[in-house]
């Protein structure tokens, strides 16, 4: 088995939680915006208890193809057709959610709160929420960039895309009653986009 076959084609930020033993396996995980399950075939196939929500059906088809061969004990339900912020999964019902390169497709402030609480809700207490996010953080030259209302903004791909800020982030850990596992860590895209990881622990 190769390291794609072994680890998909995983975030390497989330891969590192895993080397520090943050996920494990025999956890409980969501991934809420899972697309096709690529930060997902590892933990699959080490026996995490695995859910994902994603708006795409065809996304949520494929994944349920990848879980039945690489754990068939789990529910095809696990995976389910819905947007982050309206997911039916209970309260306090997982040890880790995910979210990778969603939550910049918010619409706008509101949007963008109602999915981050959303994601806390099913979190139980002592629980981790791994965020990475496009954002302001380390955007230096603001030309790349043209700002179209409040904090979304047309990204040099022609997308429309909602940006965080430092500011933002930390206050919505402090009101969600967060403290972060790691700092903020932001990677830059040269002429692209700058890429922030927000990793939060749920207090106990």
């Amino acid at each position: 088995m190769n390291l794609v076959e072994q680890f998909g084609n995983i975030d390497i930020y989330l891969f590192d939680q895993l080397l520090r033993g943050n996920i494990t396996p025999g956890m409980k995980v969501l991934d809420a915006g899972c697309g096709g399950g690529r930060n997902l075939v590892y933990l699959l196939r080490e026996g995490c208890e695995v859910f994902g929500v994603d708006a795409s059906v065809e996304a949520i088809e494929h994944l349920r193809s990848v879980a039945s061969t690489l754990a068939p004990n789990l529910s095809a339900e696990n995976f389910r057709v819905e947007t982050v912020e309206a997911m039916s999964f209970p309260d306090e019902f997982v040890d880790v959610v995910l979210s990778s390169a969603v939550l910049h497709f918010a619409r706008d402030d509101a949007h963008f709160e109602a999915m981050v609480r959303s994601l806390w809700r099913v979190l139980r207490p002592g629980g981790i929420l791994f965020c990475r996010l496009s954002s302001t953080i380390g955007l230096e030259h603001g030309h790349l960039i043209q700002q179209i209302a409040g904090r979304r903004f047309l990204m040099p791909n022609g997308m429309e895309w909602y940006l965080a800020d430092e500011g933002l982030l930390m206050r919505l850990t402090e009101d969600l009653g967060g403290e972060l596992v790691d700092p903020l860590k932001t990677t830059v895209v040269q002429g692209a986009r700058c890429m922030t990881t927000w990793v939060v622990r749920k207090r106990a």
